[in-house]
């Protein structure tokens, strides 16, 4: 998965190259009777939409067939579980080519490089008279610039944004509803979760660059607080970046090697947490064969690092998470790592797609009010059967500022061969989610 924000200046220089005002096609208008931040029909108002705190939206109830949703994903190479997302909605509705409600479109491998490829892949879907949401997932450098020109000419169009790798400021203030994984909360629960497995130390592996990142190094200093207050030794460990001259390779290397030598110095009673998706791999290998314990990977998933790391082939089950789960678990049982090992049932990526794709829907329906938390829970439940949600709205770590149209979401945690460990009905601590970066 992919974790790096775009720095303030690229994306300024990227929007500033797009502010030039186009006049809307014709066709493209937003409806006659929309207003900002409220509908049309107060009877049937999904609550009250006055004053909402978005980039512009204007609302106006949609009839079911009578418009369009884009959603815009990596590609299989980069981003598998978010395209299969967008699969599955397919499935559901019908593509907009055949006739159906769904427009699916993929930004490039080398988005960094290509952002103005990116820009264009998003905005060409507002081209559509009929377009009246967009959805991107990952929101990689280049949504904010994308976002801020449809606005200009499209505020009837309800803009999503999940996983961004821009600036927090930026997106929130360009989307009319931002995703994250609560990274906050999560700083609490997954020690939480590795104490009520047995845990007595809590190791966390990282490097500079992603400790750089403000939510990653807000939670890092979340956890090591937690741990203090639950009772665990916590530890940091530094790893190669898969960015550096040893690339991914070399860095999942480091990890496989290090691992039994870890273990024994802090004991196999030590949970392990890797903020790199591409050394979850060798960690999970290695917390299977020794017998410690890990909680969830950073993205957390089924299929993030264990069919890898435990040989398991997933081509049967590819999309049917329940079936996914119970075969990762079957194998994980085999192993040392029973009782031990945990993820979300089901993925993020594919959820953050195919649920926002609902929550889209309901919005233009009419069931979903666009700047409710509540309403995108209930929607990421629709589409994940068995799996409980939780999430907070952001504030900003440095003003205090509460941005309700950013919303930080988590699963409960799922261990193998225990089941669901009800992470999502601990009430956290207010003081963890108070700490700040050093």
């Amino acid at each position: 998965m992919l974790k790096r924000l775009l720095t303030t200046v690229i994306a300024l220089s990227m929007a500033v190259g797009l502010s030039a005002c186009t006049k809307p096609q014709e066709g493209n208008k937003p409806d006659a009777n929309t207003t900002t931040g409220t509908t049309t029909d107060a009877s049937s108002t999904p609550g009250d939409t006055s004053g909402a705190e978005t980039g512009g939206y204007e609302y106006t109830k949609m009839d079911p067939g009578t418009y369009h949703i884009g959603v815009v994903t990596g590609t299989v190479s980069q981003a598998e579980d978010e395209l299969r997302g967008a699969e599955a909605l397919i499935t559901k509705y019908k593509s907009v080519d055949d006739g159906g409600m769904i427009k699916h479109v993929t930004y490039p491998d080398n988005f960094d490089q290509e952002q103005e490829a990116t820009i264009q892949s998003i905005t060409q879907l507002a081209n559509d008279p009929k377009m009246k949401a967009i959805i991107v997932n990952q929101a990689v450098p280049g949504t904010v610039a994308a976002f801020k020109k449809i606005r200009e000419t499209r505020p009837d169009i309800l803009l999503l944004a999940n996983s961004s790798q821009e600036d927090p400021k930026m997106i929130d203030a360009a989307a009319d509803m931002v995703i994250d994984p609560d990274n906050i909360n999560r700083g609490y629960l997954i020690p939480w979760v590795a104490k009520e497995l047995g845990a007595k130390a809590f190791v966390h592996i990282s490097f500079p660059r992603h400790m750089s990142i403000e939510l990653l190094s807000q939670r890092r200093n979340i956890m090591k607080e937690a741990c203090a207050e639950l009772g665990l030794d916590f530890y940091d460990e530094t790893a190669p970046d898969p960015m550096s001259d040893v690339k991914v390779a070399g860095a999942k290397k480091y990890i496989q090697d290090q691992m039994p030598a870890w273990v024994e110095k802090y004991g196999k009673d030590t949970a392990f947490f890797a903020t790199n998706d591409a050394q979850t791999e060798p960690l999970l290998n290695r917390v299977a064969s020794l017998g410690a314990i890990f909680v969830e990977p950073d993205l957390p998933s089924p299929i993030m690092g264990y069919p890898a790391a435990l040989n398991i082939s997933l081509t049967e089950e590819a999309g049917d998470w329940p079936a996914i789960l119970a075969k990762v678990e079957e194998v994980v049982k085999q192993t040392a790592g029973s009782g031990r090992m945990g993820t979300w049932a089901y993925s993020f990526g594919f959820t953050g797609s195919e649920g926002l794709g609902e929550f889209a829907k309901g919005v233009l329906e009419g069931t979903y009010k666009h700047d409710s938390k509540d309403d995108l829970i209930e929607a990421f439940k629709s589409v994940t059967p068995g799996a409980e949600w939780n999430g907070s709205t952001y504030v900003d770590n440095q003003t205090g500022e509460e941005k309700k149209n950013h919303i930080m979401v988590y699963q409960d945690t799922y261990v193998f061969g225990r089941g669901y460990m009800g992470a999502t009905e601990v009430e956290v601590p207010e003081k963890f989610k108070n700490i700040k970066n050093d």
